[in-house]
């Protein structure tokens, strides 16, 4: 019998934390929310396992299809949620739902070629705040990463893909989603600028914009973010994702 990786106890623990309280009925929606979370992880790892193992190419192809189902009932059921609580992503993904503080933008460069390697999103940074942690600055638990660096350090893709939204984010101020061609998301938030532009292809390393301290936060950082979805309640473990890609931010 071949292992499937099982999805960590913080992973159902802070898929259920991050789901906004105001959902109704709030528990139930919750509870579905870290129920497919976790599916989709399983069976992302499935799909992996079969792989490695030279599986049919009949039985990968099954598996792979049930983790695009598991998607797109979470991608659902968020979308339907956070649209009703007024999540700018959710409501507006041209970004001109809400109002932060954003410096001038450069011009956004060519559409970018695609690059297999992977990066880490900033570089000269201190880890701080990490997945599923408690603390008084979050209402739950942490649904990222924090790098904590200077105002104005660039912030950048860590891999190829395609910007999905920039807008202001609430708690997470100016911020950038990026879809990469593995159906993950990558949030960048607290941003002091954005270069991108909406649907503009992005390559690894790429110059996505300036740290900053907008939202809620406490001083410049940047709060890295892995997501199933663009929406919030979809986070997975960032570190565990990045060492995937081959990329291991080091303390």
């Amino acid at each position: 019998m071949r292992r499937v990786l099982r999805a960590p106890l913080t992973l159902l623990l802070v898929a259920l934390a991050a789901f906004p309280a105001a959902a109704a009925p709030a528990g139930h929606t919750a509870g579905l929310v870290a129920r497919d979370v976790r599916a989709h992880e399983e069976a992302r790892a499935r799909v992996e396992d079969l792989r490695e193992a030279d599986a049919p190419p009949g039985e990968v192809r099954d598996a792979e299809r049930h983790r695009m189902d598991v998607r797109s009932r979470l991608w659902d059921l968020l979308w339907a949620v956070e649209r009703g609580l007024g999540d700018p992503v959710a409501v507006d993904p041209a970004g001109r739902a809400g109002h932060c503080p954003l410096g001038r933008r450069s011009t956004p460069p060519p559409d970018a070629g695609e690059d297999d390697a992977w990066a880490a999103p900033t570089t000269g940074y201190r880890l701080t705040a990490g997945y599923a942690e408690r603390g008084r600055h979050w209402k739950h638990r942490h649904t990222g990463q924090d790098f904590a660096v200077g105002s104005g350090t660039p912030v950048r893709a860590v891999g190829p893909g395609t910007v999905r939204v920039t807008t202001c984010g609430d708690g997470f101020g100016n911020q950038v989603i990026v879809r990469h061609r593995d159906g993950y998301f990558t949030q960048y938030a607290h941003l002091s600028r954005i270069d991108v532009r909406k649907g503009q292809k992005v390559r690894a390393g790429q110059l996505l914009g300036l740290s900053g301290a907008t939202g809620n936060v406490t001083g410049p950082h940047l709060h890295f973010e892995v997501r199933i979805t663009p929406y919030i309640g979809s986070a997975v473990p960032p570190l565990p994702w990045l060492a995937r890609k081959g990329v291991h931010p080091e303390q």
